[in-house]
């Protein structure tokens, strides 16, 4: 008699490591969709860098381009737009820092948020609410949101209305003299 019970318990224990991995085996199929759906959409992933071609941008000129689903304004600045941008003194910036990735904790000079001076690139999103601002608007000619009213400087600088910070400069390096690699 006591044979048969130990081969109860025997088939007892298989029945429950069974039924535990077949019970963990399932959780781990029901959960997939769930850890799949957090990792960045294959658009992201495509755009982990941009380059852009700066030969068609004429003096004066802003364009749009996307980096990691963001809106990047690359503009070919004037002479004119690269004096007024470094004429304002800090003193006078409602944000005196700069947001610039390559230079970190660097004051908001015009110097520390460009590469080449001709070349401003910055993330085209509002500091205040993430809006898109029009470029070659408002006071300062820079950019200005219509949503709430920020006008930003031709460095990307916030001077008035409600946005906390200076437009963000992203990663980006100068391939050619005529190519940027943003990211």
């Amino acid at each position: 008699m006591a044979e048969a019970h130990s081969d109860d318990v025997t088939r007892r224990d298989f029945l429950y490591v069974a039924t535990t991995a077949a019970t963990a085996v399932g959780a781990g199929f029901a959960a997939w969709p769930f850890i799949h759906q957090m990792n960045p959409a294959a658009n992201v992933l495509a755009l982990a860098t941009t380059e852009v071609d700066l030969t068609p941008i004429e003096k004066g000129q802003s364009i749009k381009v996307l980096w990691q689903g963001k809106v990047i304004f690359v503009r070919r600045r004037t002479e004119e737009e690269i004096a007024a941008a470094r004429n304002v003194q800090l003193a006078e910036l409602k944000d005196p820092k700069s947001e610039n990735i390559a230079k970190p904790n660097a004051s908001a000079a015009d110097e520390n948020r460009v590469v080449k001076p001709e070349w401003l690139i910055l993330i085209g999103i509002c500091t205040h609410l993430g809006c898109i601002p029009l470029a070659n608007e408002g006071e300062y000619k820079g950019w200005f949101c219509p949503c709430h009213g920020s006008v930003y400087d031709t460095s990307g600088r916030i001077r008035k209305g409600p946005a906390p910070e200076n437009l963000h400069v992203p990663p980006y390096a100068f391939k050619s003299d005529s190519t940027v690699l943003i990211g």
